[in-house]
């Protein structure tokens, strides 16, 4: 089965219920720690295009780290590149937890989510 890479925060529920979804799944994972190793730039941008989502999307708004900077009001002003830029400074301005197959990529944890993008294959797919 496929490796996944999870960029997670340990300390986070969230994340440690996704990864156990994820081995009851099969699924091998290259867990990543968000915090002491974000994202690049690139890598972010490649997230964001990946996921079909906007980038203001891979903000974790209830972070104390997006309340300090006053991301609420600030975020409009910026273009892709700069959020980019932003996410990939900091791992705790990153929505989590962030798993990708080089693919596909979700954000966060929502079992029916996960169910329909890393939910059991069919034999032979």
């Amino acid at each position: 089965m496929t490796t996944l890479n999870v960029y997670h925060y340990a300390k986070c529920s969230t994340c440690r219920n996704a990864i156990k979804w994820l081995q009851n799944e099969g699924y091998e994972l290259e867990l990543i720690p968000i915090v002491e190793q974000p994202p690049s730039k690139e890598e972010v941008l490649d997230l964001i295009a990946k996921s079909g989502l906007e980038s203001k999307k891979f903000f974790n708004v209830s972070g104390e780290v997006y309340k300090e900077l006053g991301l609420k009001d600030k975020l409009a002003a910026l273009n892709e590149e700069e959020r980019a830029e932003l996410l990939a400074s900091n791992g705790k301005l990153i929505k989590r937890p962030v798993v990708t197959d080089g693919r596909r990529v979700t954000l966060g944890f929502k079992p029916e989510t996960y169910e329909q993008s890393w939910g059991k294959k069919e034999e032979g797919e």
